[in-house]
């Protein structure tokens, strides 16, 4: 069963899900509105999000509740 991981950065107001692992050859697209679609660089398969200037009950995500949990976010690996 694959994991949906969601990291979210009150500092940064950053929330980003990844439903797959994130690659070290992502790209990135603006799809508007402070939102980034991250897909494989060599598919062009979608992997993940991110939202911009995101804080909990953003009007974007009204339906997704967001927990911030205590540890890092994994590094992109090489």
């Amino acid at each position: 069963m694959a994991q949906v991981k969601v990291y979210y950065e009150p500092a940064m107001e950053l929330l980003t899900v990844f439903w797959q692992a994130p690659r070290p050859n992502q790209i990135c697209t603006e799809l508007g509105d402070g939102v980034i679609l991250m897909k494989d660089a060599t598919t062009g398969q979608p992997i993940g999000l991110e939202l911009l200037s995101y804080r909990p009950g953003d009007e974007r995500f009204d339906a997704v509740s967001v927990e911030v949990g205590q540890g890092d976010r994994p590094p992109v690996p090489a």
